[in-house]
Order: C-alpha cells, then sequence, then structure tokens
C-alpha cells in the first residue's frame, strides 16, 4: 500500500482563541487531488492556512514521511508545498516572465525548461512574456499565479478558490490546467466553493460545515447526493 503524500490528523486551526477548524484528519496518495467543499465560512481557507503554516495550527502534518508541523511556512515550501492563495497575488509591478522566473530556483537551463512547460500550460500568458503582471485580465493573473506555484516544481500543490471571480469559460480553462498538472503527477489539494468545478478535477473530496468535518467520500458519491452540500450548493454540485 502506498504511503500517503500529506497526513493530517486531530488538526485544527484557531484564531484568538476562536476554532476556525476543529479538529480533523485525512490523507492524499501521491498524485492524488482532494477538493475541500463548503459555505463561505466554512474553515476551508483557514484549512489550508494551516497546512501551509499560516495560520496558528495544532495537530500532526506529516508530509513525504516527515512531520512538518512545527516548520516555518518557507520550510515547507522548500520540503515541496506551494501554495496558491485566494485573490491571486501576483507580483504586480513585474512582468510575466519576472514573475515566474523569480520562482524558479534552478540553473538557466533548468529555468527555460521550465518557463517553456509555464507557457505550454497556459499559451495566453506566452503572448503577454514582457506585459506587466497588472495588465493582464484577472483569469490571466490567476493562471500567473498558478504557472508561478509550478515553477517551483512542488510535490504538493494547496489552491484556494482557484475559480473565484473568474467568467465560465476561463475558470474552464483553469480546470483544464489543474487537470494536466495532477495527470503529471503533482498532488494536488483544492479549496473550492464551486462544487462542480472542484469534482470534476478531484476524485475525492471533504465537506466541512462550521470548521468540522461534516462528509469524505469520493467525488461520485457526491455527485450523486448532493444534499451532502446543503440546499445552497446542491444545484453548483449537479451542474454542467
Amino acid at each position: 500500500m502506498t504511503a500517503p503524500l500529506l497526513a493530517v490528523a486531530g488538526l485544527s486551526v484557531a484564531y484568538g482563541g476562536v476554532a476556525a477548524v476543529a479538529p480533523l484528519s485525512f490523507a492524499v496518495a501521491p498524485g492524488d487531488c482532494l477538493a475541500i467543499l463548503g459555505a463561505n465560512g466554512a474553515g476551508k481557507s483557514s484549512l489550508l492556512r494551516g497546512l501551509m503554516g499560516l495560520a496558528p495550527a495544532s495537530g500532526q502534518i506529516t508530509f513525504d514521511g516527515a512531520g512538518i508541523a512545527t516548520l516555518a511556512t518557507a520550510d515547507r515550501a522548500r520540503r515541496g508545498i506551494a501554495f496558491v492563495p485566494e485573490g491571486r497575488r501576483v507580483f504586480a509591478g513585474m512582468t510575466v516572465r519576472e514573475n515566474l522566473e523569480v520562482a524558479a530556483h534552478a540553473n538557466t537551463a533548468e529555468r527555460r525548461r521550465r518557463l517553456d512547460q509555464a507557457y505550454a500550460l497556459f499559451p495566453q500568458l506566452a503572448a503577454r512574456d514582457t506585459d506587466a503582471a497588472w495588465q493582464l485580465s484577472g483569469g490571466q493573473q490567476q493562471m500567473l499565479a498558478i504557472a508561478r506555484a509550478m515553477m517551483a516544481r512542488p510535490k504538493l500543490l494547496l489552491m484556494d478558490e482557484p475559480s473565484l471571480g473568474l467568467a465560465p469559460t476561463v475558470a474552464g480553462d483553469v480546470v483544464a490546467a489543474l487537470t494536466a498538472i495532477a495527470a503529471a503527477g503533482t498532488t494536488i489539494v483544492l479549496a473550492e466553493q464551486n462544487a462542480s468545478l472542484a469534482l470534476d478535477i478531484a476524485a475525492r473530496a471533504i465537506i466541512l460545515d462550521r470548521g468540522r468535518l461534516a462528509f469524505e467520500g469520493a467525488a461520485e458519491e457526491i455527485r450523486a447526493r448532493p444534499e451532502l452540500l446543503g440546499p445552497a450548493f446542491a444545484a453548483a454540485a449537479t451542474s454542467p
């Protein structure tokens, strides 16, 4: 049996003594994609921030066979975890190419190879190579944020609301890119309010309700039982 790449045991996240995520446990196998679903305020972002060391958390986090719960965010990144937060947060004054190259800690030849792969994944970025990031559309900035994270060649990609504010066609491009990233072997943990989009990418999902684990299972089961997501999300889970 393959050991999980990421294993979480009794992980909780709290701000000022107020719990955002109650203790929960789950595991993600290498190459898998896990969706974290739930309404706004369910604790999805807090969970990802806890995994990345950006929020006060307690419990056990094992990544690639080693405990990382006490490591700083930078050390988790060095071990192979990349995080694309909600809101993109690209370097607005830098060009597309500069945004990408700054994330590639590699020699010139390897950096060039990674840049070519990023542009193959997102052809729109190749066409905007010398443009400043602030000149890009919101969808292109999201593409840039994902491509920049992948320039570090992470083993695990954490994504927070990648479809937020995107037009359906652009969100579809993002889904296609994430599907390709997962198919190439990168493990993904994806937090999304858009259940239909998330379940198009992920084989498994967990549903959070006010910081607590409400359900964990296969994407197909959630599609078959949209009531698991609650009334506000049942339609999204079953939409085309």
